[in-house]
């Protein structure tokens, strides 16, 4: 004699070969329609009551749990993909955008289509971190009205390293445009006003970014300067370091070396191969950029010019010398070329140029 098949709701007979079951269990097509439904995800049956989603999706709990989430402001039901992160807690699409008009303070994942400022083939693009003065909106509003006086030139993002402070991006300039067009002294003075400080905190970095397109035509080129730029940092490791004004700890755990080869191309397999993620002082994994993250945080201009003129003079030096010619390469033949006069005026302050007493201001 057959066994029957019971429905687990009703209790009664089942009659028919098709039925539905739950969790293994059969149910009646009745009770199915009645009671029922199949998530929208894996099409599982489950109960109506045990739905986890909204009068647009249909989920299982495990479903839900898996791949979903909530909006923290109308409570629609999102999937991961769809969902946007804002100070910790997702939102839709229409509600981010709400809950983010307003705020200048982006997320540290924001990166909007690049402006590029001034006329020449190499651009720099800034990260500059502020601490203490907290993460506050208003702050934020003043620095980028002071930064953005005639075109979008800086945005401000969020940076977990950081205590209670935020990074301002710069879009990519020219060298001169930096220097001479942009008003990074105002937005300095403003910051320390605002109660802000970089040098003097623990938390501050100074990255500026390269476009790799600058340092040679093709890739193949771009490589071998690249692996020329890692070899000088590595040669004049010591040197360098005193010029980051960083400590040897904060060095290795922002900064890291990549350690020294014979040559620039074994520096830069030794790069490719490594673990430091981005936290290196020759950042590579930027498709577009060569990152620079050695520099201690700065709210004096002299020491953010002089930077940017360093990393300037290891490019060309790295485009416009051999393998053999940077490898010959020492310290004092490279400064003794140096023009520019704040970083003349950095490097005698760091005792990198002449060894002789000049009067410094105070970092900030």
């Amino acid at each position: 004699m057959d066994e029957k098949i019971i429905c687990m709701h009703c209790g009664e007979i089942i009659e028919e070969e098709d039925y539905e079951t739950i969790n293994g269990e059969p149910i009646c097509q009745e009770c199915f329609d009645r009671y029922c439904t199949t998530c929208d995800h894996c099409g599982a049956a489950i109960w109506d009551s045990d739905s986890y989603g909204d009068e647009s999706i249909i989920l299982c709990s495990e479903c839900y749990d898996t791949h979903y989430t909530r909006c923290n402001d109308c409570n629609c039901v999102i999937h991961y993909d769809n969902a946007y992160e804002y100070n910790g807690e997702y939102y839709c699409r229409e509600c981010y955008d709400e809950v983010r008009s307003g705020d200048s303070i982006n997320d540290y994942s924001y990166k909007p289509t690049p402006i590029f400022y001034g006329s020449n083939s190499r651009y720099f693009g800034v990260e500059l971190e502020i601490d203490i003065g907290g993460k506050d909106s208003d702050n934020a509003d003043e620095i980028l009205e002071i930064g953005n006086y005639s075109a979008e030139h800086i945005y401000i993002k969020s940076d977990g390293s950081l205590e209670d402070g935020m990074e301002i991006v710069t879009h990519p300039m020219t060298l001169d445009y930096h220097l001479n067009e942009f008003c990074w002294k105002d937005i300095m003075r403003e910051c320390i006003r605002l109660g802000y400080r970089s040098h003097q905190t623990s938390t501050c970095g100074l990255h500026i970014h390269v476009n790799r397109a600058s340092l040679g035509k093709t890739l193949d080129e771009q490589e071998e300067v690249i692996g020329r730029i890692l070899y000088f940092v590595e040669h004049h490791w010591n040197e360098m370091l005193k010029f980051s004004r960083r400590s040897e700890y904060s060095m290795n755990r922002w900064a890291a070396r990549y350690g020294y080869e014979n040559e620039p191309k074994a520096i830069l397999d030794k790069a490719k191969k490594g673990d430091k993620g981005r936290y290196a002082a020759v950042n590579l994994r930027n498709y577009h950029t060569v990152e620079f993250r050695m520099f201690r945080g700065t709210l004096k201009y002299n020491t953010l010019a002089a930077a940017l003129q360093m990393v300037n003079r290891i490019c060309n030096a790295a485009v416009s010398m051999s393998d053999y010619e940077i490898g010959k390469l020492s310290w004092s033949d490279f400064v003794s070329e140096i023009t520019e006069s704040e970083l003349i005026q950095y490097l005698k302050e760091r005792r990198l140029y002449i060894n002789e007493e000049i009067n410094t201001e105070e970092e900030v």
